[in-house]
């Protein structure tokens, strides 16, 4: 695929692009991979909706791209998503604008959602929408969509009870421990979570920075390198998934925020995309003897690096009402998820403070 036309940032052209060569013509707000010298076509099928799902395909049927390939969604939608103002017109749409090519509907989202689409009317919406559709640069292995409601873009996923309660509990936790989360709430068979940069913030993936290299340290440093505060809040991260036992952190479920019109990276995006922890792929024969993985990483980070960390303080009493208050009505085993939350913080607050008793009160109760 060549493409020849703009990088847009809001109404702004940021780049000019000849054949998939990019030519900068305001670095302060193009996205940090191609500020980089990424690969144009890279940046550009990174921002389509994952193929392998099957509710992918009959999206793609519904909006009639006869045209299957990634590029192709990613066209159909001029590389516009929910979540930052970056999105490309061709040479030949010269009067196009932000305005007219930004979401506002949420026609497509239960075929996203489910795979229905029994009570569409193909010709009527494919007419109204322009066949343009959010769930294009939806990315993300499970199913999911965006709705708009009257606070704004909710994205919903799908996912097993012990899937949701992970996900729900883990925010739950993260936030009652003082960390950045994103918010999620329960909603049926789904949770759903708010657009947390409010259509005023562009999120940037870690990949953008990093590529797919997972290495702590090396994240650390890039982050570090950037602004010294990212480093603490990418600690955070890391911690939390230590504690929750989060083997999914990966470099596109977290990142960056920055301000749409200057550029500036303000801070770390809250910590999100936690239903692939805890207990959502089961239950083990003893909650207190977890697999110590994710714990020895950090640490060894810390190590590496010479740093310091004072983690939050933990009592069961707190982790037994955040347990209990999560998705009541699903058979969970709330006594595992407490033993095994607050028996990992013990093992990870005798690495970190080992010269000290282990004080769980300084956190108050619920």
């Amino acid at each position: 695929m060549e493409f020849s036309g703009y990088l847009m940032s809001g109404e702004q052209p940021a780049a000019r692009i000849e054949k998939n060569c990019v030519e900068p013509l305001d670095r302060s707000r193009m996205p940090l991979y191609l500020v980089s010298g990424g690969d144009f076509e890279t940046w550009l099928v990174g921002r389509a909706i994952d193929r392998h799902r099957p509710n992918s395909r009959i999206l793609k049927k519904v909006l009639r791209l006869t045209d299957s390939s990634d590029t192709a969604a990613v066209l159909r939608a001029h590389a516009a998503t929910i979540t930052d103002c970056f999105w490309v017109k061709s040479g030949d749409e010269p009067n196009l604008s932000y305005e007219q090519i930004r979401f506002r509907e949420d026609t497509f989202a239960e075929i996203a959602l489910t795979g229905s689409f029994s009570s569409y009317s193909r010709e009527y919406e494919l007419e109204r929408t322009g066949g343009r559709s959010p769930e294009l640069t939806n990315t993300g292995s499970f199913e999911k969509c965006w709705r708009l409601e009257e606070e704004g873009w909710w994205l919903y996923k799908s996912g097993n009870p012990l899937e949701r309660f992970s996900e729900l509990f883990i925010a739950k936790l993260g936030k009652a421990m003082g960390f950045a989360m994103a918010e999620y709430l329960p909603d049926g068979q789904y949770v759903k979570t708010r657009d947390f940069t409010g259509g005023r913030l562009n999120f940037e993936p870690a990949e953008a920075l990093v590529g797919e290299e997972e290495d702590y340290g090396f994240n650390y440093e890039r982050l570090t390198a950037l602004r010294p505060e990212l480093g603490r809040q990418y600690l955070d991260i890391l911690y939390l998934d230590a504690l929750c036992f989060n083997m999914d952190r990966h470099t596109q479920n977290y990142g960056l925020l920055r301000d749409q019109h200057t550029g500036e990276i303000l801070r770390m995006a809250p910590n999100f995309d936690n239903n692939i922890a805890l207990i959502s792929r089961g239950y083990g024969p003893d909650a207190r003897q977890t697999n110590g993985l994710l714990m020895e990483f950090f640490l060894e980070l810390l190590e590496e690096k010479g740093l310091t960390y004072e983690s939050p303080a933990l009592n069961e009493e707190t982790v037994r009402i955040l347990a209990e208050n999560t998705l009541p009505e699903e058979d969970i085993n709330r006594t595992y998820v407490a033993e095994m939350v607050m028996e990992r913080w013990q093992r990870m607050e005798r690495r970190l403070h080992p010269t000290q008793e282990q004080a769980g009160q300084r956190f108050p109760e619920l």
